[in-house]
């Protein structure tokens, strides 16, 4: 007697499937950036002042993406439930590279999501030259603002791993590390905006 069919099958890839295979890729990136030539302090693939110049780059970066993620819970708090946990990420993701997001650093918590607002000018203030965000300011509608987010959560994810052939070690695996995390919060705003 043949098995019987699932009552209904899934109409696209699963949750479980897709931080899989985020997690599968950063594992490959991570196998792909190690070498064994590498010396103990990290430094044979590149001077000190680009492993430097690169992490503050990144942590620009990230200090950007928080300052998008501001100017969205300022114009939709209404999103505060899905954008608040990823903008918190995006605030340690500055601290890991040693960036200091003004006013932003004790706000991971759950706590974060009803101040925000506030704090939107100190972040626009901490970055103003950084290129994720030419424009703190967000759409109109709430899902322009989430497909606006995923756009610049997915561009910056693809930056970082190009920029994972130029720098060592440690720094290559946190790039890697944090791109693969970027690449599931444009999946989440994506699913979100839907």
């Amino acid at each position: 007697m043949p098995y019987p069919s699932p009552p209904r099958s899934p109409s696209g890839p699963r949750r479980r499937t897709l931080l899989a295979s985020a997690a599968t890729g950063a594992g490959l990136l991570l196998v792909g950036c190690s070498s064994g030539s590498e010396d103990s302090d990290g430094t044979t693939s590149g001077s000190p002042s680009l492993t430097e110049r690169a992490r503050a780059r990144a942590a620009r970066d990230s200090e950007g993406l928080v300052a998008r993620y501001d100017a969205v819970l300022a114009a939709h708090p209404v999103l505060a439930a899905l954008v608040g946990p990823l903008r918190a990420q995006a605030v340690r993701h500055a601290e890991a590279f040693g960036g200091g997001t003004s006013g932003a650093a004790g706000t991971s918590g759950p706590s974060a999501d009803s101040s925000t607002a506030s704090k939107a000018p100190q972040a626009e203030k901490a970055s103003p030259s950084s290129s994720p965000s030419p424009s703190a300011t967000a759409p109109a509608t709430e899902q322009d603002a989430l497909a606006e987010l995923a756009t610049a959560e997915r561009e910056l994810a693809n930056r970082r791993a190009k920029e994972l052939l130029d720098v060592p070690g440690e720094l290559a695996r946190l790039l890697a590390s944090v791109a693969a995390a970027g690449a599931v919060h444009a999946y989440l705003l994506t699913e979100g905006a839907k």
